[in-house]
C-alpha cells in the first residue's frame, strides 16, 4: 500500500542508469579523457608533419573508441554486448558527425593558414585550438543525441540481466 508521502516522491532513475546530471558530468569526463587521447595523437602527428586532415581524423578515432567504452558503461550504466542496430550504429553516426565537424574545421583552417607560413609550433597551436574548439561546439548536441536516442533505455542491452 502506498502512502501519500511515497506518491509525492519523484520517480527514481532506473537501476543502473545514473540521473541526468550524473550522466552529463560523467559523459563530459569521459569525453575529456577521450579528448586527452585525441590531443596526444593530434600533437604527435602534427609535430611529425602529417596533414591536418589525416592528423585530425586519426586523432578523432584514437579518442572515439575509448570514449564509447567508458561513456557507455560509466555515464549511461550500460553493460553486456552492445546491440549493433540499436546502440553501436547510432553511436557511430553521432560520433561520425562530430568527427567530420572536427576534421572539416581543422582541414579548412589548415588551408586558410597555409599562406601565412607559420612556424611548426604556431601551426600546431592554431590547428589544435580549432580541433579542440570544434569538440566544445558539438559536445552539448552530442550529449543530447546520445542520451535521448542511443542510450535511452538502461535495460536494453544483450547479455544484461535487467
Amino acid at each position: 500500500m502506498r502512502t501519500a508521502t511515497a506518491a509525492a516522491e519523484p520517480p527514481r532513475a532506473e537501476f543502473g542508469r545514473p540521473g541526468l546530471g550524473a550522466r552529463f558530468l560523467r559523459a563530459g569526463t569521459s569525453s575529456a579523457l577521450a579528448t586527452g587521447v585525441s590531443q596526444l595523437t593530434f600533437i604527435g602527428l602534427s609535430v611529425w608533419g602529417a596533414t591536418p586532415a589525416l592528423t585530425s581524423a586519426l586523432a578523432f578515432l584514437a579518442g572515439a573508441v575509448p570514449n564509447f567504452l567508458l561513456a557507455r558503461r560509466w555515464a549511461w550504466g550500460r553493460s553486456g554486448t552492445p546491440a549493433m542496430r540499436r546502440e553501436l550504429l547510432p553511436y557511430v553516426a553521432v560520433i561520425a558527425a562530430t568527427g567530420l565537424t572536427a576534421v572539416g574545421l581543422t582541414t579548412l583552417t589548415g588551408h586558410l593558414i597555409e599562406p601565412l607560413a607559420l612556424s611548426g609550433f604556431w601551426r600546431v597551436v592554431v590547428l589544435d585550438v580549432v580541433f579542440l574548439g570544434s569538440y566544445a561546439l558539438v559536445f552539448m548536441l552530442k550529449f543530447a543525441l546520445l542520451d535521448r536516442f542511443v542510450f535511452r533505455d538502461a535495460a536494453r542491452t544483450r547479455g544484461s540481466t535487467s
